[in-house]
Parts: C-alpha cells; sequence; structure tokens
C-alpha cells in the first residue's frame, strides 16, 4: 500500500516550477529585446533612406516617439548662437493644440538645459527638476522625461525630447540607450541629408552661372542678363526681392537698375551713395553687408519706403577686389524668416564672381567685335581716300584738261558740269571717310550722369546728401535743349533749399515715359513763406513755359515744399 507524499518530497517539483518560470520570464525578456532592437535597426534604416532634411527630422521624431514608446516627442533645431532653437518639430501634438499654446520653445528651462548641457537627462517628474520653469496655458501635462543630443560630426545639432511614457511608467536606462543608439544615427543621417541639399544647392548655382554665361556669349544685352543674375538668385536663395545697382560712370553712386519679386517698382531707377548704404557699401569694402531686419536698418534711406514687410537682407558685391567689382545685388528675405547663413553667403559670392567673370568674357568679346568692325571702318576709308577719291580726282583732271580742247559750248558746258559734280562726289566721300573714322561720345555725359554729379556738388551745401530715383531712358528720350534745362532747374531747386529751407532731407525724383519728363524735388524744410523772394522759383517756371510745359509747388501738411516740374517731349515722326 502506497504512502501520501511528505512534504519534502515536494520541494523538488516547486523548485523545477519557480526554474520553469523564470527561464520564460528571461525568454520573454530576450524576445522584447530582441523585437526592440529590429525595430530600432528599422528605424536606423528608415531614417537614413531619408535626403531630405526635413522629412529626415520628421522620421527620426516619429522614430523615438514608436522605440521608447512616448506619447510627446519632439526635436529642437539649436540655432546659429548655440543657446537657442530655431526649429521645433513635434509628434503627438496636433496643429490646433500648437495654435493654442502659441509661440513655439526657443531653449528655456528643461530644454535649455540639455542645450547647456549636451548629456543624456532622464527625469521620473518635469516639476522637480530645479530648472523646470512649468508649462504655458493651454499645454499638455507632461511629467516623465527623457532627452539625449544629437550630434553631427563634432556640433551638438539639437536635442530629442521625449515626454509620457506610454501606461504612466517612468523612462528606463535600456529607453535612454536605444534613444542615444537612434541619436548616433540620427546624427549620421542628418549630415548625409545636409551633404545631398548643399550639392544639389550648389549644382542649382553652377546652372544658374551656365545660362548667364551662355546668355551673355550669345550676345544678350546687359540689361537681359542682369535680369537673369537678380531672378536666380532670388529663386535659389529663396528669398522676396533681388535687386541689382551698377556703378554710374563719374560718380561716386549706383544706380538700380534691375528689380525683380515683393515692391521692384519702388527700387528701380534709384541712385544710391557708396556711402551709408547696403549696396554702397557692399561695393566699397568688396565683401558682403548683411542686415538682420532691413526695414529698420539705419543703412537704408527710408525714402521712398520699400522695404515693407521684408527682414534679412544680403548685400553681395559682383566680382572681386582684384578683377574689379561691376555691381552689387541685394537679396531680401520676408520678415520672420531665416538670415542668410555663411554658407549661404558663401555660395551667392561664388555665384557673383561667376557672373562677374561671365560679364567680363562678354564685355572683352564685344570689344572684339567692336575692334574688327572699328579696323572694317578703318580699310573702308582708307580704300575710299587712296582708290575712290583719287580715281575721281584723276578722272576730274582729265575731264577738266579735255574741256580746253571742246570748241562747242554746248559739250564744254556739260563736261564743266561734270567736273564739278566729280568735285561734289569726292566731298560726299570725304565726308563718309569722316563718319567712318569717328569714335563714340564719351562716357558719362548722359543727363543720368550729369544729375548725379549736380547732386553730389550739392551734398556739402546742404548737409546731406539728397536722395535721386530715376526712371526711364533718360539718356535717349530727352533732348540735350531739355536736359539742359533738367540740370539747370535741379542745381537751381537745390541751392535754395540749402539756403532757405533748412531742411534735413531732400528727394529728387526724375521720371519720363517718352512723352513727357518729370522732375519732383521734395523737402522736409520750413516750407516757402509767404511774401519771400520767389526769383528762382520765377525762373524754374518760365523755363517750364519755354518748353511747352509746367511748374507746380504745392507745400504738404506733414511739412517742406515739394516742386513739380513737367514739360512734354518732342515726338519723333515716323519716316
Amino acid at each position: 500500500m502506497e504512502t501520501p507524499d511528505k512534504p519534502r518530497d515536494l520541494l523538488p517539483q516547486l523548485k523545477f516550477d519557480e526554474l520553469l518560470e523564470e527561464l520564460q520570464v528571461r525568454i520573454d525578456a530576450v524576445r522584447s529585446t530582441r523585437d526592440r532592437v529590429h525595430r530600432l535597426l528599422g528605424a536606423v534604416l528608415a531614417v537614413g533612406r531619408e535626403l531630405d532634411l526635413e522629412q529626415a527630422l520628421r522620421s527620426i521624431v516619429e522614430a523615438a516617439a514608436t522605440l521608447v514608446d512616448a506619447e510627446y516627442a519632439a526635436l529642437g533645431v539649436i540655432g546659429p548662437d548655440g543657446r537657442t532653437l530655431s526649429g521645433f518639430h513635434t509628434v503627438g501634438v496636433t496643429e490646433e493644440q500648437i495654435a493654442r499654446i502659441g509661440p513655439l520653445p526657443q531653449g528655456h528651462g528643461i530644454l535649455g538645459e540639455l542645450i547647456r548641457h549636451p548629456e543624456p537627462l532622464r527625469l521620473e517628474k518635469l516639476s522637480q527638476h530645479p530648472a523646470s520653469y512649468g508649462f504655458p496655458a493651454q499645454h499638455p501635462p507632461m511629467s516623465s522625461f527623457l532627452g539625449v543630443p544629437i550630434r553631427v560630426r563634432d556640433q551638438v545639432f539639437g536635442n530629442l525630447y521625449l515626454t509620457e511614457k506610454r501606461g504612466g511608467l517612468a523612462f528606463d536606462e535600456e529607453d535612454e540607450s536605444v534613444l542615444s543608439t537612434l541619436a548616433f544615427a540620427a546624427g549620421v543621417a542628418i549630415d548625409n541629408a545636409r551633404l545631398y541639399e548643399d550639392a544639389r544647392l550648389r549644382e542649382r548655382w553652377l546652372l544658374a552661372n551656365a545660362e548667364i554665361a551662355h546668355s551673355l556669349m550669345s550676345g544678350s544685352e546687359r540689361a537681359a542678363a542682369l535680369d537673369l543674375i537678380a531672378e536666380r538668385a532670388r529663386e535659389i536663395s529663396g528669398s522676396a526681392l533681388a535687386a541689382v545697382a551698377i556703378p554710374l560712370e563719374g560718380s561716386q553712386a549706383l544706380s538700380v537698375e534691375i528689380a525683380v519679386g515683393m515692391d521692384a517698382e519702388a527700387h528701380r531707377g534709384l541712385v544710391l551713395p557708396l556711402d551709408r548704404t547696403l549696396m554702397g557699401l557692399a561695393f566699397s569694402t568688396t565683401a558682403p553687408v548683411t542686415s538682420g531686419d532691413v526695414g529698420h536698418d539705419e543703412r537704408i534711406c527710408p525714402e521712398p519706403p520699400r522695404f515693407e514687410g521684408l527682414g534679412p537682407a544680403v548685400a553681395i558685391p559682383i566680382g572681386t577686389s582684384e578683377g574689379g567689382v561691376r555691381g552689387v545685388v541685394l537679396l531680401s528675405r520676408e520678415a520672420g524668416r531665416a538670415a542668410y547663413s555663411c554658407k549661404e553667403t558663401e555660395m551667392l559670392l561664388g555665384f557673383a564672381a561667376q557672373a562677374a567673370i561671365a560679364m567680363e568674357l562678354a564685355e572683352r568679346r564685344q570689344d572684339a567685335q567692336q575692334i574688327a568692325v572699328l579696323q572694317d571702318r578703318d580699310r573702308i576709308a582708307r580704300d575710299l581716300h587712296d582708290l575712290a577719291i583719287q580715281r575721281l580726282f584723276a578722272t576730274g583732271m582729265t575731264l577738266q584738261s579735255a574741256g580746253r580742247f571742246i570748241e562747242h559750248p554746248e559739250a564744254s558746258e556739260r563736261v564743266l558740269r561734270a567736273v564739278d559734280d566729280l568735285d561734289e562726289t569726292i566731298k560726299i566721300i570725304r565726308s563718309a571717310i569722316f563718319g567712318l573714322r569717328a569714335r563714340e561720345p564719351t562716357i558719362g555725359s548722359g543727363l543720368r550722369a550729369r544729375l548725379v554729379q549736380v547732386a553730389g556738388e550739392a551734398a556739402p551745401v546742404l548737409g546731406f546728401a539728397p536722395s535721386l530715383r530715376m526712371e526711364g531712358l533718360l539718356d535717349t528720350d530727352v533732348p540735350c535743349e531739355i536736359a539742359d534745362h533738367v540740370v539747370a532747374v535741379l542745381s537751381e531747386a537745390l541751392v535754395n533749399i540749402a539756403r532757405h529751407a533748412h531742411a534735413g532731407r531732400a528727394d529728387v525724383a526724375l521720371t519720363t515715359d517718352g512723352r513727357e519728363i518729370r522732375l519732383k524735388i521734395s523737402d522736409n524744410g520750413v516750407g516757402i513763406p509767404a511774401g519771400g523772394r520767389r526769383s528762382g522759383l520765377r525762373n524754374m517756371a518760365e523755363r517750364a513755359e519755354q518748353l511747352g510745359g509746367r511748374l507746380e509747388v504745392s507745400g504738404p501738411e506733414s511739412g517742406g515744399t515739394v516742386l513739380d516740374w513737367h514739360v512734354p517731349l518732342p515726338v519723333t515722326q515716323p519716316l
């Protein structure tokens, strides 16, 4: 008969069950670790495949939230100053919630702690950390926290922030290890995306340079090339405005020839001094000049208003000090956009330098063509002089001597008329020879250059440089006689402002549409007193009346005086 099991007989069975349970727990832990490693490897591969930087950052945040089972995740990009955040990518917070919360974090509190000390930070309670500032209104409640830095090469690019591990648990060492591994892979992926982005950007600049060079070498006008430079620079740099200014011959000033984008019309035709302006400083120093807020920069003349809604700006010289600066390109982004980085400025400098080389090559090509034309004209003139005129002269002498042997009066008269005709023909050919050998008129004698010279000469007397704006085909549509009157009127007006107005600013605008020329001069002085001498104004009015125009004088409510002198231009009749 069998006896019941004694208690000591059950001990081996209980120990065996405990061993089985422990083994099962370890198997489950191994499986969990295996699954997590697989997810980590999958996340690393997914992040590494992204070449677009913004999409790569988004993938990193999403992978981080999934790997550590966090409800909220964010990636903060550290700005150029190394102390604040310039970008913020989130997961778990909707667009509506972000709008209700308000401005994105700038890097204060716990976020700033990770910027100042780029080491992994794990907290069970956010509120218990000394650097915790709390949350703004409408912000979701958050308790547990895990943050790790993302390094790109030897530089900290940004930080990963994870909060609220699901199930109310706290982040553990394994979470920190997994997130640190992902951060390392993210640094490699971000570096690859940056390099790819730089390569594509450089390719776009090279293609733009090739397009400009092809345009210039194929015989396009300089204005078309400058317009292409402005348009491509604006597109590739993501700017809202691009303007190109070139130096005026014989003066210390720049003329804005091309402007594209926001409020472009307000920039075209402006004449800017080389000092106290962004474009002038870039031209004189042959180096980039930047502005954080072009709308409130002291180096920008407030009149006419032309930078409303714009923020960061950069002026880039076209050319180098060794080869000569051929102009300046100004770029500006909308207010609130990122400033132009050092890398962007470097690429813009390279683009502008290549554009200057293309312009120089085109000019050399045009010079060579001009020399060939002049040489051909000299050859034609020499042949006409040495061959045609000598033959005609010899023929005339022969006819003249033969006329003495002709007894018939009518025949003798006809021979003499033929000799006279030969003399007239010789005079015509000599006139044509003189025209072939004539050279182009001296550069810098046009109306634009003359007005810049008058404004420059008036600056010491005024105590400031008047702003000058010119639009239209002033050097071609305005006859010399009317141009002389315009110069005289401007000189008289600036002298009057210096003597009587006590002004701190004077604005000059000269425009033409081919049918009329209008000179508008305004100042912020004391205005024209009642009963004062008006001889200067009378002279200006008489000049306008002689040409069929008018002078209008007004005093705006804001103070000062406005002179509006306008005359019609002669209409060229078609042949």
